[in-house]
């Protein structure tokens, strides 16, 4: 698979099949995957992956938290008050997943149960929890973002698929406590990682792009 391809192919899959993931698979994308470039080679990121019975047990853990809405959050995931026009892109992409699944406006509790689901990883075999320590700036967190990505590209070359989850950040000290993450980190999200659900219509969501001339602008070409 060419990069583009894998580009083009990736998606955010919020239904995966109940398809264990081999241990030698995880390993040779995250080898392949220590690459990614990083400012003066810092490499910040650090990373716990659970698959069966541990990452059961965190589910259930972060679950009995979700449930009685007590939340260990490490950051804000987006601005209190997001501006135009990225309120409407996050909006807008919102819609269309519920849209895929047929979900109105005014069911609520369906939409808050499907956002309920992020804290069962969609039903995915593997989750790979990205944590650094909390003295990294913001240069940091972008190396971290260019290594989580490099992941997902690889990952799709080996024909598996992701969704990368800043909604475990909210349970971050939970989490942090149950893994033996050390305190003075911060849990920056959870990739969920399997085998994509064909079945699934929420998984056939193309989400849109900004049209090229409202983000870049060329000089001197």
């Amino acid at each position: 698979m060419k990069v583009s391809e894998a580009v083009d192919a990736r998606r955010s899959i919020r239904a995966f099949l109940n398809k264990p993931v081999g241990r030698d698979e995880i390993l040779g994308v995250l080898d392949r995957a220590r690459r990614a470039p990083s400012g003066g080679n810092v490499q910040p990121w650090h990373a716990v992956v659970l698959t069966g019975d541990p990452l059961d047990d965190l589910i259930k853990v972060v679950n009995e938290q979700v449930v009685s809405r007590c939340t260990t959050a490490d950051y804000d995931i987006y601005p209190k008050e997001l501006p135009e026009p990225y309120r409407t892109r996050r909006f807008a992409c919102g819609e269309a997943m519920y849209a895929s699944m047929n979900i109105p406006r005014e069911d609520r509790p369906a939409r808050i149960g499907h956002v309920m689901n992020n804290y069962k990883a969609w039903g995915a075999p593997v989750v790979l929890f990205c944590h650094t320590p909390a003295y990294m700036g913001p240069p940091q967190w972008s190396d971290m973002g260019m290594w989580l990505q490099t992941i997902m590209l690889l990952l799709r070359e080996a024909g598996l698929d992701s969704c990368a989850q800043e909604a475990w950040s909210a349970h971050g000290g939970t989490i942090r406590t149950h893994l033996g993450i050390p305190d003075n980190h911060v849990l920056f999200c959870g990739l969920a990682i399997g085998y994509a659900d064909p079945e699934a219509p929420v998984n056939a969501t193309l989400t849109s792009r900004a049209p090229l001339e409202e983000t870049v602008r060329l000089e001197g070409f």
